[in-house]
């Protein structure tokens, strides 16, 4: 009977093995879609930040790289974990999941906080920074983000081609008697801003408030989803990693 529950055990702890290792590839899998899409924030969309008023949006960016690092290297751990069967392995395996499921939880509530105020902070920032900001001495990389904002958006101004009126940028003798900035302009030459006709500029296309608002809106719902995705997974993880440990506990005594 003895010998039968050996045996028994034997293959349980064999199951979970294989069950973990399959896992664990989805795991490391999803370390690198975190990666990806923390990278690809940066890389691709870096030139907005310029207009953020906070740096929360940066700061989940930051933390989301930071996270599928960590799930990458915990998924190398694991795969050793696993195949050592040594409880050491696994319990430093468990405590890692632990880690990256804080830092997860970080980064989401960051986000959750962001998602909530983004509204009311693109429409008391976003104006100010166009009308004040724009094309002054020392703001080269919030003229720069501005610039690259209009052109990737289709859009002029804030919520339209008029908030451009009474801007510093405008009024000052930089502007040359533009009425908006070249890059509020479908086809971008020099002094094309000196023409703010609907079928120069993007003025019927209306203000970059609303399309940048989206914009962040659906990004941080993608890094919300890949997070959950991710935190699912570690949960079955560490539910596994804990019945593997235990297993092989009882085996070895």
């Amino acid at each position: 009977m003895a010998h039968y529950k050996t045996e028994q055990d034997d293959w349980l702890i064999v199951y979970l093995k294989y069950l973990l290792f399959v896992f664990n590839f989805f795991f490391w899998a999803g370390g690198v879609a975190v990666l990806a899409v923390g990278i690809w924030t940066l890389v691709e969309k870096n030139g907005y930040l310029g207009v953020l008023a906070s740096s929360t949006f940066a700061a989940s960016t930051y933390i989301l790289l930071f996270a599928g690092a960590l799930v990458m290297v915990t998924g190398f751990l694991g795969f050793g974990a696993v195949l050592r069967e040594q409880k050491g392995c696994l319990s430093t395996y468990f405590c890692l999941f632990f880690v990256i499921f804080l830092v997860e939880l970080v980064a989401g509530v960051l986000a959750h906080v962001y998602y909530q105020r983004l509204s009311d902070e693109l429409k008391q920032h976003l104006n100010r920074t166009l009308t004040e900001s724009y094309g002054q001495p020392g703001a080269a990389h919030i003229t720069a983000s501005v610039d690259r904002l209009q052109q990737d958006f289709k859009c002029c101004g804030s919520n339209s081609s008029a908030d451009w009126q009474h801007s510093a940028y405008v009024l000052s003798r930089e502007a040359e008697g533009r009425r908006v900035p070249d890059s509020c302009c479908k086809t971008v030459v020099a002094r094309c801003g000196h023409r703010a006709h609907p079928s120069n500029i993007y003025k019927v296309e209306g203000g970059c408030l609303t399309k940048l608002e989206q914009f962040l809106a659906d990004h941080l719902l993608l890094m919300g989803a890949v997070g959950i995705g991710v935190a699912c997974l570690q949960i079955c993880g560490m539910a596994l990693t804990c019945c593997l440990n235990r297993r092989l506990q009882r085996h070895l005594y």
